[in-house]
């Protein structure tokens, strides 16, 4: 099992704690894993031309726009399941994280099946931001399999909540059988 995490946070902080722990777990339970924190990546927006589809061929597209999201599309492809990480702003899930989404049009298609899952970490509110990667995972047919949030105020504050970190444990642990994905 492959796992891949996407981190759509600009900073280090509660949203890529959650996902390393979750990550940790699923490793220890056999799966590959590796994270991906989009404030590292140069991702450009979406122009939205469209000449990326996938065809009828069902291959992927590809991209006009070179930036760092070229390489991040086939390990999206290679995973066997891929969990979204976000802070909450304004109830929803962060720019950085929907910006990426946005920009997988040359393979939302051929994301069908991967498991999918989400960690969404807010100071008073998770809001709509789960509703907001469910649907993006409804969208590209992903079995979901589970979500962690968590409410906090400084950077650090989720590592301390016990019921969180037993969430993300036995999430990640779930996310590592290969039953994951029916």
């Amino acid at each position: 099992m492959k796992l891949l995490g996407i981190c759509g946070s600009p900073r280090k902080g509660n949203t890529e704690w959650m996902l390393t722990k979750l990550l940790e777990s699923a490793h220890e339970a056999g799966a590959e894993t590796e994270l991906i924190l989009l404030r590292q990546k140069d991702i450009k927006l979406c122009r939205g031309c469209l000449t990326c589809e996938v065809g009828r061929d069902r291959k992927p597209g590809v991209c006009v726009i070179k930036d760092d999201m070229a390489p991040l599309l086939p390990k999206m492809l290679a995973a066997d399941g891929i969990v979204f990480g976000t802070p909450v702003y304004f109830y929803l899930l962060s720019a950085l994280l929907k910006n990426f989404m946005d920009r997988t049009v040359p393979i939302w298609p051929l994301l069908k099946g991967k498991a999918a899952a989400g960690v969404a970490v807010a100071e008073d509110g998770i809001g709509q931001a789960i509703t907001n990667l469910r649907t993006y995972t409804d969208l590209c047919q992903m079995p979901w399999v589970g979500e962690v949030t968590a409410l906090a105020k400084g950077p650090n504050d989720v590592a301390s909540n016990d019921t969180a970190t037993a969430a993300l444990v036995a999430l990640g642990r779930r996310l590592a059988e290969p039953s994951a994905r029916s």
